[in-house]
């Protein structure tokens, strides 16, 4: 048997990865997670009300998705990184400091502001400098991760919401929510960025042409591109209504973050599995989604806590997916419009989200949250019937 020689540890990948998940805790480490939509509804504000929100935060993406990955590609990455999560800031300091209907509004463009413009830059970046160490094979485990980390850090603050807001109320929640996104901001400057944007006016023009070209005339990237939005959007959606559903089981608003933290915990388990779960191609990605999307109906209709475990199992099977599906995009797509072509991808995924927003205030108006979420495990199903189906083509670079 030969037996493949372990590669001596990179400081620099080191360097690098140490800094990508401190960057995911901290960008995730918000205690106004667990709690917000609870402060929404306690506040007055109905189902439509608070989809509204979440429609108005989606549709700024969908705005910003695009030229934010053109001004990554065109500038800096690291720079948007820095000023995203400051963005993020204003908008949970207006939710304490004004908390209203108009405030929200405002807090969520800043919030989708700062979001679209750390995404598709922070995995072209780390796909880029991976790539530049020669250690672009392992892109899928370090994004996994940093998502895990992330997930960790979601837990850790539904963990703290609950304490925090009984001993201080919202205005100690919102601060420290503020003041993670600051310590966010902070160690994105520690990401090392080597590539040299194009100066002038090409440079801002130049990735845009060069993505929207390559989407064009390859039909793997293009696929590529589609399955991303088809594999985040639905789940993507569907945690912001997670603490709604936890209630509707009859729980205590003190324990729906404890309950909250069963659902992330297998969705961390997810991340932390996506690097192995790359030797599944297409049949296996296609049997997680349905897996999963079963998953997801038979928890959501149990409406018991109980049947939270199957949300559990199933967010975690799209969490996996979901890396799973940008390390496909990554891997097919050049070097020239990296961040562009992923905002691309982001971009469909804000607008898929948009109609899940609102087909869910429609469904759970009439037939409660866990009826919503188990209509919505159905496109998981269909995606899945569609990868199966669909026979794979190879791009022009040979990949799979």
């Amino acid at each position: 048997m030969t037996l493949t020689p372990t590669r001596a540890p990179d400081p620099r990948v080191r360097r690098l990865t140490t800094t990508l998940y401190g960057y995911a805790f901290l960008e995730d480490f918000v205690l106004l997670y667990p709690v917000y939509a609870l402060l929404f509804s306690d506040a007055g504000l109905t189902v439509w009300q608070i989809s509204s929100l979440f429609a108005l935060w989606s549709v700024t993406g969908v705005l910003l998705e695009v030229p934010s990955g053109v001004w990554a590609d065109a500038v800096s990455r690291r720079l948007l990184l820095w000023l995203g999560p400051l963005l993020t800031a204003a908008g949970f300091a207006l939710w304490v400091l004004l908390p209203s209907y108009g405030a929200f509004a405002a807090g969520f463009v800043l919030w989708g502001a700062g979001g679209a413009l750390g995404s598709g830059a922070l995995e072209a970046l780390v796909h880029d400098e991976l790539e530049r160490l020669d250690a672009a094979d392992r892109y899928a485990r370090v994004m996994g991760r940093a998502r895990a980390a992330g997930l960790v850090a979601v837990m850790a603050a539904m963990g703290l919401a609950g304490p925090v807001l009984a001993r201080g109320g919202p205005t100690a929640v919102g601060a420290a929510s503020v003041l993670g996104c600051v310590l966010t901001a902070a160690t994105a400057l520690r990401f090392p960025e080597h590539r040299r944007p194009a100066a002038g006016h090409e440079g801002w023009t130049a990735p845009l042409r060069a993505g929207l070209a390559e989407a064009r005339t390859d039909r793997s990237v293009r696929g590529a591109l589609l399955l991303v939005p088809a594999v985040g959007a639905v789940w993507g959606a569907l945690d912001e209504y997670t603490p709604l559903l936890v209630r509707d089981t009859g729980v205590a608003d003190e324990t729906v973050p404890w309950l909250l933290l069963l659902i992330w915990a297998g969705a961390t388990a997810g991340s932390l599995l996506a690097g192995e779960g790359e030797r599944l191609g297409t049949t296996g990605l296609a049997t997680l989604l349905a897996g999963s999307g079963l998953l997801l109906a038979v928890g959501s209709a149990a409406g018991t806590t109980a049947g939270l475990v199957f949300v559990a199992l199933a967010f975690g099977g799209f969490q996996a997916a979901t890396v799973l599906a940008d390390a496909r995009l990554q891997r097919r797509i050049a070097d020239t419009g990296r961040a562009t072509l992923t905002s691309v991808a982001g971009l469909g995924t804000e607008l898929a989200t948009v109609v899940v927003f609102g087909g869910y205030a429609v469904i759970a108006s009439h037939g409660g949250h866990s009826t919503a979420f188990t209509v919505f495990a159905l496109p998981y199903l269909v995606t899945a019937l569609l990868l199966k189906l669909t026979r794979p083509s190879r791009s022009p670079r040979g990949l799979p």
